[in-house]
């Protein structure tokens, strides 16, 4: 058995369809979801589907700590699914090439440090681009540099697109491509 576990900060849309989607496969399964916000709604989402969870707070928040929990769950690959914190350095480089990471554009436009969410799709809309994407990447020590895995992209209207219509647009790529993304990128690794 393959042991996923994914790290999320904000609601768990992402960690949600990717659990939803591994309930279907045998040989893989999210042993832990993990987030650093307490009133983070990926907590709820473990909790629906009875997947334990941590709280990656300031007091864990050492390699040697997140080592040795991974460890004992005997954790094969890290999912960030809209996690907003850097990934220790040890942590990287002990887990490398078994980390993805899921970034709402097409990069490398729009990517590096404070790049992500709402951030990116204002900077997409100011700049009033005819499309906008996802990116699925291995992460590595530098923000948003990892080995490419997967682009998928949307066309946009800019005279008409929203904030929220870019947002939207972006979550359905990411329901849709993020997990058959990471089955694949998991099952060229073992």
């Amino acid at each position: 058995m393959t042991n996923i576990e994914i790290w999320a900060s904000g609601g768990g849309t992402n960690a949600n369809a990717i659990i939803e989607y591994f309930n279907t496969i045998d040989d893989i399964q999210i042993v832990n979801v993990g987030c650093n916000r307490r009133e983070a709604g990926a907590f709820n989402v473990a909790r629906k589907h009875n997947i334990p969870s941590t709280y990656w707070g300031k007091s864990n928040w050492s390699s040697d700590l997140i080592l040795a929990e991974l460890k004992k769950r005997k954790v094969h690959f890290i999912v960030l699914a809209g996690f907003l914190k850097l990934v220790p350095e040890e942590v990287t480089k002990r887990f490398l090439g078994h980390i993805v990471n899921i970034h709402p554009s097409l990069l490398p436009s729009y990517g590096g440090k404070d790049m992500y969410g709402e951030r990116v799709h204002n900077a997409v809309l100011s700049n009033q681009e005819n499309k906008t994407g996802i990116t699925i990447h291995e992460v590595n020590e530098e923000f948003d540099k990892g080995k490419i895995l997967g682009q998928y992209s949307v066309s946009l209207n800019p005279t008409n697109e929203t904030l929220d219509s870019i947002k939207l647009k972006i979550q359905q790529l990411e329901h849709t491509n993020f997990s058959p993304t990471i089955e694949s990128w998991i099952r060229s690794k073992v």
